[in-house]
């Protein structure tokens, strides 16, 4: 069997350990797939742009954000659920910021990595569901959470949404203080791919999954696993214990079309997709 390299990106999260660990194991060369990982601290929005641009093969992304970009011409597609628990949004501002309660927030500053990621569509329809409106003046791309970080702190920015568990140890020092939650009303994470390896590989990409699905399942059959999350990702053992019981990963490709339904009703209520845009196939079928 030829071994096939396909360039993987993610975000510097804990939900990805299941898959740097099938790396390290041997897991996908087993399987005849090369992994060469690509980090991304910028999120959802600059993996879209990555996908655009061929810098990478496949993602794991946010969902909302992955099917935005896909109705905006984007062209990959989703081959497979990757985290089926909901994301827990902390709703964070600097420490010195006079901001109190999440209900003050809609006519603030709102720190994003970019335009197009989870912590700008995440905001939206927050807003939304609150029988809010947010303006385009109103988000500052920073890039990353260290930029949100230095924003927060100068009072240049009032508001970030990002995973409550990896801002939480900025939190415990005080650089930041968490003034709500917002829980994703959908599952988190996808894997997309663009169109052009699921046309020149298909053989390649099943392989890659079937790798990504057994690391999965088996990460969540023991509990040992949960000091390892709190070591490599410097969080107190008890936060990891909480994030690893709630969270569950997909250890099969099929993905809900209620679902994405779901999450397009949403950013077209939220005005983040247009009304009458046209959805092209957003899940490849195999």
């Amino acid at each position: 069997m030829q071994t096939k390299t396909i360039r993987l990106g993610g975000v510097p999260e804990h939900f990805n350990l299941p898959i740097h660990l099938a790396i390290e194991n041997g897991s996908f060369a087993s399987r005849g797939v090369n992994i060469e990982w690509t980090t991304f601290k910028g999120g959802t929005g600059q993996m879209t742009q990555a996908l655009r641009n061929g810098e990478v093969d496949a993602c794991i992304l946010l969902t909302e954000g992955i099917i935005k970009d896909i109705v905006a011409g984007n062209p990959s597609q989703i081959i497979s659920g990757y985290v089926n628990t909901p994301l827990i949004w902390g709703i964070h501002t600097g420490s010195q910021n006079s901001l109190q309660y999440h209900r003050e927030i809609y006519d603030k500053q709102y720190a994003i990595s970019r335009f197009g990621s989870g912590s700008h569509l995440m905001a939206m329809v927050d807003a939304n569901t609150r029988g809010q409106k947010l303006t385009r003046e109103q988000f500052t791309p920073i890039k990353n959470l260290d930029g949100a970080l230095e924003s927060l702190t100068n009072l240049s920015t009032d508001v970030f949404y990002w995973e409550k568990f990896m801002t939480k140890p900025f939190v415990d020092n005080g650089q930041l203080r968490r003034i709500g939650e917002f829980i994703t009303p959908w599952p988190c994470f996808v894997i997309a791919a663009t169109n052009e390896i699921i046309e020149k590989e298909p053989d390649s990409v099943i392989r890659m999954l079937r790798t990504i699905h057994d690391s999965c399942d088996q990460f969540m059959q023991t509990d040992d696993n949960i000091p390892l999350v709190a070591k490599r990702y410097d969080l107190q053992l008890k936060d990891a214990e909480r994030w690893y019981h709630a969270t569950e990963w997909a250890i099969h490709g099929w993905v809900s079309d209620k679902m994405l339904r779901g999450v397009l009703h949403n950013l077209k209520v939220a005005e983040i997709i247009g009304e009458g845009e046209k959805v092209p196939e957003l899940v490849w079928k195999r």
